[in-house]
């Protein structure tokens, strides 16, 4: 599933494998956990600038916040 995820003042191009979890619609609007320090790599032929957080106990659930927050918080 490639993304576009605002982190700060930028957007950037996430690629995921939550394709059989998740429906792109399901996604808009939720604040979720990803760290953005990585160096971007290619998946899929898609250059991607950082990972979405996931658990994953046989169904996989993405790390989101449980209040508002200001996007490009860190993660402490």
């Amino acid at each position: 599933l490639k993304l576009k995820v605002k982190c700060g003042d930028e957007f950037r191009t996430v690629v995921s494998g939550i394709s059989d979890y998740y429906a792109p619609d399901s996604l808009i609007g939720k604040t979720v956990v990803m760290i953005c320090n990585l160096k971007p790599t290619k998946l899929c032929g898609i250059l991607s600038e950082g990972m979405l957080l996931a658990a994953d106990d046989g169904s996989v659930k993405l790390v989101t916040v449980d209040s508002e927050c200001k996007d490009g918080a860190e993660v402490r």
